[in-house]
């Protein structure tokens, strides 16, 4: 049996002079799920495609559990779960129509389809509106849809193009419920630009730009980038005299007062959250709020993509 994992080899996409994909490597294994990040036009969408077979590359490959998405094409997306941007359907069929038709599509028939089909419209709440057709739909429903034909044959590898597009918090919440309790025994790519939702599900990051990988870290190492990272801020009375007592702490590096808000960025090697605590007790300062701060996966975001890395 094929060990469970994915590996992008060297993946170029070419429209003439623009290069979308640009010698993109990486390996995918089990338990992992992937969050493929960057600016619109970075190229996330691009290499869903490729991987899953639906656009040729113009050089290099990828391996789906062994099976060559050029060469082995078919073998290859059987493995494959995949939820494309837009999820593009048959509007005039019904929601159960149209999964019965994806069921006969994976060779799901019989018992065994009605059974994966049921399973699919319980696992999306998708109940209420099975009889409806998917062109009247809201675009929530209609994602909770797509979602549901991409996991209907129970794939080893799940590839998701923007997974919560469109759905309202409770049905996000649902769906990275979904996606966590499904992650242990599978691989899950998610294509979005949706900083949250790394937080929220994902236990590894890609930051791609022009095509290029330009950043593979978990979310925290990600955030341990930010330098807001182990800041400390406080909404304090007087804030101008107590930055004034902050920044002779040796811990303190700089401090920015900023709509109110103080924050205060420690200095090489050192932990505030402690010194400054002490430092309110001793001074007898009013503070409404004392945070210690985890860092900005959006400032790093910005950082890495307009290559401010340092």
């Amino acid at each position: 049996m094929n060990e469970l994992k994915i590996e992008a080899r060297r993946l170029c996409k070419h429209y003439g002079s623009l290069v979308a994909v640009d010698q993109l490597s990486f390996e995918v294994g089990a338990g992992e799920v992937l969050g493929f990040l960057g600016p619109n036009g970075a190229g996330k969408s691009t290499t869903m495609k490729m991987l899953t077979g639906f656009l040729a590359p113009s050089s290099g490959t990828a391996l789906i559990n062994g099976h060559d998405i050029v060469n082995d094409s078919l073998e290859a997306r059987r493995c494959i779960g995949y939820l494309p941007e837009g999820a593009p359907s048959y509007g005039e069929m019904t929601v159960r129509s149209f999964l019965n038709f994806v069921a006969r599509a994976r060779g799901l028939a019989g018992s065994e389809g009605a059974k994966a089909v049921a399973a699919a419209i319980e696992r999306l709440n998708l109940g209420g509106v099975v009889e409806q057709a998917i062109e009247t739909l809201s675009k929530g429903f209609k994602r909770r849809v797509g979602l549901a034909q991409a996991i209907l044959h129970d794939p080893q590898v799940l590839i998701l193009d923007e997974p919560t597009d469109g759905l309202d918090p409770n049905q996000k919440h649902e769906v990275r419920r979904l996606i966590r309790d499904m992650a242990e025994e599978k691989i899950i790519v998610i294509s979005t630009h949706l900083l949250e939702e790394v937080h929220a599900v994902c236990n590894r990051a890609m930051i791609i730009a022009d095509g290029r990988l330009l950043v593979d870290d978990t979310p925290a190492g990600l955030i341990s980038r930010s330098r807001y990272h182990d800041a400390v801020t406080l909404v304090v009375e007087q804030p101008e005299r107590v930055a004034s007592v902050l920044s002779e702490l040796p811990e303190a590096g700089k401090v920015e007062l900023r709509e109110g808000e103080l924050t205060v960025f420690p200095a090489p090697g050192q932990r505030l959250f402690e010194v400054i605590s002490n430092a309110v007790r001793s001074h007898g300062w009013r503070v409404s709020e004392l945070r210690l701060e985890a860092g900005r996966l959006d400032e790093v975001f910005r950082q890495i993509t307009r290559g401010e890395v340092s």
